[in-house]
């Protein structure tokens, strides 16, 4: 148990309704009554957010998410296959588990899954992932307006808008949170 006056953004609760993530804490102490804090909470297995007002002082349970670096080794019929690289283990996590994070996932790529009572509950990306260009169009000649930007598409089958002057075979830097381009690696 933890008080909500310890309680900070980034910490996760197990509470009645789900296990959530704090993303937001406010403690208010209006001028009459008493003190309450106002926290919006991310369910950790549905990504649904909810707000939520608890008196100040008031002990909530807290939750300890394990967090553990694993290598994506393949995909099929049981879903995405990781392998921890300490004890070799390997867990199958089902594409809903996976979620969008499938989209930024390459073949022996990193990844942090966060596990809780030993059941991988979510994938964390870093800020940005590099990924091969597997098909892009040409950029005509004479259509080098500032700016201009065509669709490519990238090992995992995403598409994303690059500049013209990308080809097959680059490499590039892709933000996982809005799944923009960034730069090219090479």
């Amino acid at each position: 148990m933890i008080s909500t006056n310890d309680v900070k953004p980034g910490m996760s609760l197990n509470l009645p309704e789900g296990l959530f993530q704090v993303v937001d804490y406010q403690h208010v102490k209006p001028g009459k009554g008493k003190a309450f804090v106002r926290m919006k909470l991310k369910n950790q297995i549905t990504g649904a957010v909810i707000d939520r007002t608890f008196r100040a002082g008031e002990n909530v349970p807290k939750a300890t998410i394990d967090r553990r670096d694993f290598q994506y080794l393949f995909r099929d019929d049981m879903g995405f296959n990781f392998m921890d690289g300490e004890t070799f283990e390997q867990i199958a996590l089902s594409e809903e588990a996976v979620g969008e994070a499938a989209s930024y996932i390459a073949d022996g790529m990193t990844v942090r899954l966060s596990i809780y009572e030993d059941k991988p509950i979510g994938i964390e990306l870093g800020a940005a992932v590099e990924l091969e260009v597997t098909h892009a169009e040409p950029g005509v000649k004479g259509d080098r307006v500032s700016g201009a930007t065509k669709p490519v598409t990238l090992s995992t089958g995403l598409v994303v808008q690059a500049p013209l002057f990308i080809d097959i075979g680059d490499v590039l830097k892709i933000d996982t949170r809005t799944g923009n381009y960034i730069t090219r690696v090479s």
